[in-house]
């Protein structure tokens, strides 16, 4: 098979690529730039294109699929000429399903926790060597790529509710069609696309819709939407999950289980809830309570979902990628429950479309209550680049009541004032889509604790 890829260096694009290559497919692609880690990466593979732009020469009928990426416009020089040559033009996840037809597939939906929930599943058939593909939203340790195309009688997918392709409006995993799909929960988000709640919600009914016949939805039973779209479905299996007993000790969570109580990690509500979705998917792959268990113990976490940067004896530091109200307001408090005697500093960074929306800042009114101090950054000049209406830091206080927040929008300032506190029993809650406009997080992090 010849495929080609326009859009290669986006996140999700090159680990395709490279996982089409190791399949033994002849891959090439072009995109108008690529930066780091995808240019060394596609490097690696030897399929990093030799200049940047887009090359409608490359296109031709020896080329039997192209796959279009998001960062492509709809008058793409090279889909053009694709379309033109009459050439298939497969979407991102159009063309995962095509890979995936003839395996059992397993969907994790929903806004939020979908990464942690497949890194846990990952987690748990690794340690049970049980062959799978997959592909998920972070960079995982153990693993290469987001993704693999194997072999595999089963392949464990993130469905992300965001568009597949510039040319195909439908979320992504409306083509995954499930055996086995997870919903966590549902919170308004990509405001640009979905303009209301309704509609945003709506996608999820079509989700469950895709389901196979006889197949299993779990979902977290403490979202009311959920349960509204559970009771609806027909022809399939249905079973909630919901927060699991749990204790802390020490600064360690533990969870009731029949086989006593199981240290673990990871710590917080949502995670917990997320282990409970792991749980019931590995329970239909026939997967062993007793073995689920003694191998979630080791799970530590997916790259940006609480994930632990630096520490000492008196002071933690965590990055997290929350982003939206639920996000912010469910991560804060897990932080804060599990550090009680410690001092929260949570700092997040106002970087998505919706977050710098002025009409959906409102939907973040006391998502940071649990924070002692909270600190909220955004760029000017990200609204400017996005076409939106330009905020103020007063605006952003207003929206963030009854928390307290103190507003930068300069990187060096937020960094410097967080330099300039004694972090001596405290703990620093990095939360954020992005990176502060250019902060290294980790280096950032391990200069605080010393």
């Amino acid at each position: 098979m010849r495929v080609h890829f326009i859009a290669i260096g986006g996140s999700a694009m090159h680990n395709m690529a490279i996982a089409l290559h190791k399949k033994g497919f002849q891959v090439s692609g072009s995109d108008d730039e690529i930066f780091e880690p995808s240019k060394s990466r596609l490097a690696k593979y030897h399929l990093l294109p030799k200049t940047e732009g887009w090359n409608p020469e490359l296109i031709n009928d020896s080329i039997d699929a192209i796959i279009l990426g998001m960062h492509a416009k709809i008058d793409n020089p090279e889909l053009l000429r694709a379309q033109e040559l009459g050439l298939k033009v497969y979407s991102y996840p159009e063309y995962v399903y095509e890979q995936s037809k003839d395996k059992k597939r397993v969907v994790i939906g929903g806004s939020h926790g979908k990464t942690s929930i497949t890194s846990m599943i990952l987690h748990v058939l690794m340690d049970q060597k049980i062959a799978f593909d997959y592909l998920v939203g972070a960079q995982l340790d153990g693993f290469e790529t987001m993704v693999q195309l194997s072999d595999a009688p089963l392949i464990i997918l993130e469905g992300d509710e965001y568009l597949s392709s510039p040319i195909d409006r439908r979320p992504k995993f409306l083509w995954y069609k499930p055996h086995i799909a997870v919903l966590s929960g549902v919170a308004w988000d990509h405001i640009n696309v979905f303009p209301t709640f309704e509609n945003y919600v709506a996608q999820f009914q079509l989700f469950t819709d895709s389901i196979e016949a006889n197949g299993l939805l779990t979902y977290f039973h403490g979202d009311e939407e959920l349960v509204k779209i559970a009771n609806q479905t027909q022809g399939i299996e249905v079973k909630p999950y919901t927060t699991p007993t749990h204790k802390i000790e020490d600064g360690i969570t533990f969870i009731g289980t029949n086989l006593g109580w199981v240290p673990l990690e990871i710590f917080g509500d949502h995670n917990l809830q997320n282990l409970m979705a792991a749980k019931n998917v590995c329970d239909a792959l026939g997967i062993d309570e007793a073995d689920f268990y003694k191998a979630i113990q080791g799970f530590s976490g997916a790259a940006k979902r609480l994930e632990k940067i630096a520490a000492n004896e008196s002071t933690t530091v965590f990055k997290d990628f929350a982003h939206s109200p639920s996000k912010l307001k469910a991560t804060t408090s897990a932080v804060k429950k599990q550090f009680a005697a410690r001092e929260l500093i949570a700092c997040m960074e106002l970087h998505t479309f919706s977050s710098l929306n002025k009409e959906f800042l409102k939907q973040y009114t006391g998502s940071m209550s649990a924070a002692d101090e909270a600190l909220v950054y955004f760029n000017p000049k990200t609204l400017e680049h996005k076409g939106l209406p330009a905020i103020s830091a007063q605006e952003v206080e207003a929206a963030f009541l009854p928390s307290k927040v103190k507003v930068f929008n300069v990187s060096d300032e937020i960094a410097d004032y967080l330099k300039s506190k004694d972090w001596n029993n405290k703990v620093l809650l990095l939360m954020t889509s992005g990176n502060f406009d250019g902060i290294d997080l980790n280096a950032f992090g391990k200069s605080l604790v010393g």
